[in-house]
């Protein structure tokens, strides 16, 4: 019997050698290849990040795709998952393919479907490749590579330099290396390490290089993982902040010049009020169901018009093709501006991050300060908890049943559960439980006025529902 083969919020996702083999690769390939010839699509960017196998599975979906006729231009070396989905508007193809897993486990491989306008595919176009995916790949014989060259249906492009010649144009790198001051840079060994070497070469550098194994460490950009760059920071008075990507460098996590955590529902904010106040930009602010609700306190203090999604950027990425977005993004670190591509970008993110602070002489922990100021202090947290399908299943189950009234001293007043459900106690405290989409884990999201009090609430959200 055939696997059965899912995509989730972003991609499909599985352990290599496990359900990530050869095999399943060509059957996802071909349901690609079918998607395109029936929508009139002809060419395709397929790019890989510094996961084991990434070549291999990248020119096994390109000789499938050559099959069927399609012109495939293939990464020449690792790229990160913005450079795939900015080469596809470079190169006018219709369609982008990410061999990659992004944040999770090293013993992962994934594949990331994008559309021609530079993002992830819509919902409905993922329903319908995951629809054609076959048992078993119905090609008897796949093409060779030199076959493919030599009938133009195969084309080396170097997407990095095409990615970087598009920074260079639209930052002043020379103002941020002046007056950004030095940064501390930990690429969690993933595709970002050779791009932000050329860019901010004066920055020191963790876990950049090719590491497929990652020493065992997923690559997601938040503070457990993190603690070498946070103790680098704390201990080296010249370096001023500090970003993280994650394996395909489409999140980010940042650090203030004390080493502080800085994470998404901040820099979102931060954001916003860089691109309003100080660029004079305008437009919707669109954002997940995890990420702080005060998003929606600033853009409504601003005049903006704003719009929570599903969580996944792919809902956010619907809406930025149809309509005008400043700030979209999502609690996981990926965010996405208007005037890029709209697609979450690590590396984007960070330079205007610190385009702000080389613009106002202020850091990190000067910008959060000038947010508090408008729309008072506040903190997030996470639990992953591993638990068996069962303990998950009965705690959805109650969700769903509307059993939890409380937990711990925390009562609830009110549910919202656009996706997963958010249990809100009152003066912008709330918790929400939500299965992961990508990850056998149930995730559980807190928010408080500190850190202390979003430990609280998570500690008697885990007594309650274990």
């Amino acid at each position: 019997m055939a696997t059965p083969i899912k995509f989730g919020t972003d991609g499909w996702r599985a352990i290599i050698a496990d359900d990530y083999t050869v095999d399943n690769v060509l059957r996802v390939a071909e349901a690609t290849a079918r998607y395109m010839k029936k929508h009139g699509m002809k060419s395709a960017v397929i790019g890989y990040d510094c996961r084991f196998g990434g070549l291999l599975f990248t020119e096994t979906t390109a000789r499938v795709l050559g099959a069927f006729g399609i012109k495939c231009h293939v990464a020449t070396s690792f790229v990160s998952t913005p450079m795939v989905s900015l080469g596809v508007v470079k190169t006018k193809s219709q369609i982008g393919i990410v061999i990659t897993a992004s944040h999770n486990p090293p013993s992962y491989n994934g594949f990331k479907l994008k559309a021609a306008y530079g993002g992830p595919m819509i919902p409905s176009g993922i329903a319908e490749v995951e629809s054609m995916i076959p048992d078993a790949c119905t090609l008897t014989e796949l093409p060779s590579l030199r076959d493919l060259v030599a009938k133009n249906l195969l084309k080396d492009v170097d997407l990095e330099a095409m990615y970087l010649r598009h920074v260079r144009k639209n930052f002043d790198l020379k103002a941020i290396k002046q007056n950004a001051g030095r940064m501390a840079y930990d690429a969690m060994y993933g595709a970002g390490q050779r791009a932000v070497r050329k860019l901010l070469p004066r920055s020191l550098f963790l876990h950049c290089d090719l590491n497929p194994g990652m020493h065992g460490q997923a690559p997601e950009p938040i503070h457990r993982n993190l603690t070498l760059l946070s103790e680098t920071i704390r201990k080296n008075p010249k370096i001023t902040c500090g970003l993280a990507n994650d394996g395909d460098a489409d999140r980010i996590g940042m650090y203030d010049e004390d080493g502080n955590f800085v994470d998404s529902h901040h820099l979102l904010l931060i954001l916003l009020l860089y691109l309003y106040k100080y660029k004079n930009m305008r437009g919707k602010v669109v954002y997940t169901f995890s990420v702080t609700d005060k998003m929606k306190k600033m853009a409504e203090l601003f005049g903006l018009p704003h719009e929570v999604t599903k969580i996944g950027f792919k809902y956010i990425a619907e809406i930025m093709t149809n309509e005008d977005v400043l700030v979209g993004g999502e609690e996981s670190g990926g965010l996405a501006v208007k005037g890029h591509i709209p697609e979450r970008d690590g590396i984007w993110m960070g330079l205007l991050v610190l385009e702000f602070m080389a613009k106002t002489g202020k850091t990190i922990k000067g910008l959060v300060q000038e947010v508090y100021e408008l729309v008072g202090a506040f903190a997030s947290d996470r639990d992953d908890l591993h638990i068996t399908e069962a303990q998950k299943q009965a705690v959805i189950t109650a969700c769903k049943d509307g059993k939890y009234k409380a937990f711990g001293n925390y009562t609830v007043q009110g549910v919202e559960d656009i996706d997963g459900w958010k249990f809100l106690f009152g003066n912008e405290k709330w918790v929400m439980i939500r299965p992961s989409g990508t990850e056998p884990v149930l995730r559980v999201y807190a928010q408080g006025p500190d850190l202390a009090e979003c430990r609280r609430i998570l500690d008697a959200t885990k007594a309650t529902i274990l």
